[in-house]
């Protein structure tokens, strides 16, 4: 998982200065104005006290529409949603940094800042690419230092992610039609040879899936039979939104290496688990984004 980066919240606070009578003088009673109360700054989302002004939103919704032209037909939700919802696990991330320990220093900051000027092509370069995408200095500074301890929790999450587990080789006839899996279903019933068939429909990968954990395929369907038939076994037909899939199994391993496509899989799921667990812990209060 990719956090976009965006400025931080600054939460304005008034202090009035008030005079205390002598104890032992009475106090002089004068007349005055009553000073205006400060203007509350408009904000789209609080995340356990810690705010995201509506105008740090707007900017980072900018800055994503910029980046992926309209942002139309891209995902299956709004542009306001998905910078929403990656403000949130930006700062949730943030804090969770927060009650691990790990502070990230001023001179920290400034000096990612001379990396970046220098990766940039210099000082112009870089002041010319934080007004095009709406930063100053300043807002900038903050924007990376949430972004750096966001990065850090994400690390510790994904860190802990095992790097094996219980795993089986799988081999699968797929169909698109029912009609054609429950007749090749029946050659199978009336002896016909699996890797024959699995030959004939994919030359070139012989139907082989590799070797697979659990919660790894996008279809669970596919795994939880696996993992319930013998080696050499063949299942029923499988039906998925994709299509019809007869699956066997050719070897199984207790405590096998994850392959590194697996692993990326199993750490974005421990980082949305752990995402949603501190959601359902969380006070969340979203403001109208219209």
């Amino acid at each position: 998982m990719v956090f976009l980066i965006s400025a931080c919240g600054i939460e304005q606070t008034a202090e009035f200065a008030t005079e205390t009578a002598s104890p032992t003088t009475a106090p002089t009673i004068t007349q005055t104005s009553i000073p205006p109360s400060a203007t509350p700054i408009p904000m789209a989302v609080i995340i356990n006290n810690e705010g995201i002004t509506r105008e740090e939103f707007d900017a980072e919704l900018d800055r994503y529409l910029s980046a992926s032209g309209s942002g139309e037909g891209i995902e299956s939700t709004s542009p306001e949603n998905l910078v929403l919802e990656n403000f949130i696990s930006q700062i949730l991330l943030k804090q969770g940094s927060e009650k691990n320990g790990f502070e990230i220093s001023e001179s920290q900051i400034d000096s990612r800042i001379q990396e970046l000027i220098s990766e940039s092509g210099g000082e112009e370069a870089f002041n010319s690419w934080l007004t095009d995408n709406g930063y100053n200095l300043d807002s900038f500074k903050i924007a990376l230092a949430k972004s750096i301890m966001a990065a850090w929790m994400r690390d510790q999450i994904l860190q802990d992610v095992p790097q094996s587990a219980e795993q089986v080789y799988i081999q699968q006839l797929f169909f698109l039609s029912a009609d054609q899996a429950n007749q090749v279903f029946q050659e199978l019933e009336s002896g016909r040879d699996f890797a024959t068939i699995a030959a004939e429909l994919d030359p070139f990968t012989r139907g082989e899936l590799g070797w697979v954990p659990r919660n790894y395929l996008p279809h669970q369907e596919i795994e939880e039979v696996a993992f319930n038939l013998q080696l050499g076994e063949y299942s029923q037909v499988i039906e998925t939104s994709v299509g019809y899939h007869i699956i066997r199994v050719l070897e199984f391993a207790q405590d096998r290496r994850l392959n590194p496509d697996a692993r990326l899989v199993w750490q974005e799921l421990a980082l949305q688990d752990w995402i949603n667990q501190q959601r359902e812990a969380s006070n969340i209060e979203v403001f109208a984004l219209e």
